[in-house]
């Protein structure tokens, strides 16, 4: 006898058909007059996340939003990641009610916007959030950019697979991030180390699960686990660097310092260490060696 009882599937299955976590992202887009425009989002989720030439974001929503019209027409796009206070929460609801125009949402609208950093003309983004990603909707997959603006009463097919219009009411973009912007007390946790104490308010949000009410919860204090790293083999370590180039190699104690890095990630982090080795001049890597490379990949990622 099972233990569970069988749901019925229905649309936004995600919302009435499961309890399903997801991120409070505020989405800046540009009208066609230039005025920055907000619209609440929960399925943003990452896209691209290694090995392309970029790394991208995946954005759903209604193909006739204010959202998805304004990318059709012009690509740049703001994420907006707000912290958990309730103030901010009840404007992102307000902000996600469909029907209203960019002028009547944001006329009193609570969040201050401010210049963002990449180039070209771009929605603002929101002072109040606590990381921003910059983004430009690739509308050269799946041939998207032939999706046009201005059909607000549902698309007719063909509809594209990931990107663009994607049904006749439902929309994907794939959004290449151009920058990320972090509040210095974020960006000195990501780079010195996260705590408990210097993690963001991340809120969670579980969607729309009835006629009344979006139920959001705040950030609890989070509890860290250690990953349970195994010792690999360090003939393991030794065989896979000696084949990752002829004129960069290991020494014995370097690659014993390496034997913690998981198998299926080893390759990848001695290509990058080779890489970092040949910047520097260095063709032994030894444990010394292992210091400067250790010390450029944090310089790297400030």
């Amino acid at each position: 006898m099972s233990s569970f009882k069988d749901l019925r599937i229905v649309d936004n299955f995600y919302q009435t058909s499961a309890f399903f976590p997801m991120p409070t992202i505020l989405v800046g887009t540009l009208t066609e007059n230039g005025q920055t425009n907000l619209g609440s989002y929960s399925l943003c989720f990452p896209y691209y996340i290694a090995g392309k030439e970029y790394y991208a974001m995946i954005l759903e929503c209604r193909n006739s939003s204010n959202t998805a019209q304004n990318i059709l027409r012009g690509s740049r796009v703001s994420l907006n990641f707000v912290t958990d206070e309730r103030k901010y929460f009840r404007e992102a609801v307000r902000l996600g009610f469909p029907g209203d125009t960019t002028a009547e949402k944001m006329k009193n609208c609570l969040f201050d916007l401010e210049r963002g950093q990449a180039d070209g003309e771009r929605p603002s983004v929101v002072k109040q959030a606590y990381q921003v990603f910059e983004c430009t909707w690739d509308s050269s997959l799946e041939n998207a950019y032939l999706d046009k603006a201005g059909s607000l009463d549902g698309y007719e097919p063909p509809y594209r697979d990931f990107n663009g219009i994607t049904s006749k009411f439902g929309a994907h973009f794939i959004l290449k991030i151009d920058k990320i912007l972090m509040k210095d007390k974020y960006y000195d946790a990501i780079i010195n180390g996260v705590s408990a104490k210097n993690f963001p308010p991340v809120p969670v949000d579980y969607g729309y699960r009835d006629s009344t009410n979006f139920w959001c919860s705040a950030l609890r204090k989070p509890f860290p686990e250690k990953i349970q790293a195994k010792d690999g083999d360090l003939d393991s370590v030794k065989y896979a660097a000696k084949r990752i180039d002829p004129d960069v190699t290991f020494t014995d104690e370097a690659c014993a310092r390496l034997t913690k890095i998981p198998r299926i990630f080893l390759k990848a982090a001695l290509s990058q260490m080779v890489s970092i080795a040949k910047e520097e001049n260095i063709s032994v890597i030894d444990e010394a060696a292992l210091e400067i490379i250790n010390d450029k990949r944090r310089k790297e990622k400030k």
